[in-house]
């Protein structure tokens, strides 16, 4: 799952370089944690969150597929 959320991220920011995906399993629980410049957290975001919620519906419908539970969290420094 990170690697699509990195994928995801990569193209919709200015800074590809400075995206940071990081992943935690416990059991079928998984925590997805986006870190991005930033300049580019509002892209990420987008206006009332909806791009960042289209990412999470993303994330959730292919953990589906694989009998997961997905949590995208934005994290910033």
């Amino acid at each position: 799952m990170a690697s699509l959320v990195e994928i995801i991220a990569r193209a919709l920011v200015s800074k590809p370089d400075e995206v940071n995906v990081t992943e935690e399993i416990d059991g079928k629980n998984i925590v997805v944690k986006l870190r991005v410049a930033d300049d580019d957290i509002g892209k990420i975001i987008g206006k009332s969150g909806r791009i960042a919620k289209a990412l999470r519906t993303v994330v959730k419908a292919a953990a589906i597929k694989q009998n997961l539970r997905v949590t995208v969290e934005i994290v910033e420094d």
